[in-house]
């Protein structure tokens, strides 16, 4: 996937989410055009004790492929016995996640909080690529906050463990989702001729435009699109139409309710009606931006109890 990259065929790939990347949404994600997608990302502790959540989120179909499935956690040897595990669902890819600012992750010296020790980040991929024979990748961000922005130093050692990419997210730890992506580091890194591994670039791409500007300037071998996705599948499709002929479609109102209706429908078969009606709650807003008055529909959506009469309120939006 990441090999004999060019500007038609940069691979466009599904970021990690938490509560968002699960098997539903994906298939949405693959059809529209992802060309690469990563599982929610699972903690490796979670895994080894057989937790039915975790080994759900290891579960995906053959026409996901590519896919990968991340693991996080701060004690390397749990991190391998994780990836053995994670390696028996025959993924394309293990993921290992550097980059989650999230308290909870990082106050227990998982996620970004390891970049605060890159040579303990060189030991968990080391072991896990020695431990497994799929390939391994990592995701990661700038640095810890903006007085140690160490990126440059974690590439160049991150690569002579064996992975076989790198995604960096934009931001630094202390930045967690906002303020605006910084890519000249990005960029730093892919003028270094030492540098050798493919790098994927992550953070504000928005819409095909950013993608665009972004592959120009930082001539990054990957773009990962995250928070745009959500409620949005129809990104990939723009992006690559985009890079083909400088034009796309935005989709219209039917549309965005056809994929939001087929979206519920995936997860019920997934994970039954209970978990959907939870979990596409915070996913309305997305699907439906953008319909006049949806004020007093998104109270009902919320708080009514049964899926088919969200259904039923989602179908009368139609124009």
């Amino acid at each position: 996937m990441l090999d004999n990259i060019n500007a038609k065929n940069v691979p466009i790939i599904l970021a990690p989410m938490e509560d968002i990347t699960n098997q539903p949404f994906r298939t949405l994600c693959k059809e529209y055009g992802a060309d690469l997608m990563f599982t929610e990302f699972i903690a490796a502790e979670a895994l080894i004790r057989d937790a039915g959540k975790s080994k759900i989120k290891c579960l995906f179909e053959d026409s996901e492929r590519p896919i990968g499935i991340q693991i996080f956690g701060h004690n390397p040897k749990s991190i391998v016995e994780a990836a053995i595990i994670a390696q028996e669902y025959n993924p394309d890819y293990i993921d290992i996640n550097f980059g989650c600012p999230v308290k909870k992750v990082v106050s227990k010296g998982a996620g970004a909080a390891l970049l605060k020790d890159p040579d303990k980040m060189v030991e968990i991929c080391n072991l896990v690529v020695k431990s497994t024979n799929i390939p391994v990748t990592a995701k990661t961000r700038l640095g810890w906050d903006n007085n140690s922005k160490n990126i440059h130093e974690v590439v160049l050692k991150l690569q002579d463990t064996g992975i076989v990419a790198i995604t960096i997210h934009a931001r630094t730890r202390a930045q967690l989702y906002g303020g605006e992506a910084d890519w000249t580091l990005i960029d730093e890194i892919k003028k270094d001729n030492e540098i050798f591994i493919p790098i994927i670039g992550n953070g504000d791409i928005k819409s095909p435009e950013d993608a665009k500007d972004k592959l120009t300037k930082y001539n990054v071998d990957g773009l990962m699109i995250g928070r745009a996705s959500i409620g949005n599948p129809f990104i990939f499709a723009q992006i690559k139409s985009y890079f083909n002929n400088q034009t796309y479609s935005l989709p219209s109102i039917n549309e965005k309710i056809d994929i939001c209706l087929r979206h519920m429908q995936l997860s019920e078969e997934f994970i039954g009606e209970y978990a959907t009606m939870h979990q596409m709650r915070k996913l309305y807003p997305h699907y439906l931006k953008g319909i006049s008055n949806i004020k007093e529909v998104k109270m009902k959506l919320q708080t009514t109890k049964k899926l088919n009469e969200v259904k039923e309120i989602i179908i009368n939006l139609m124009e």
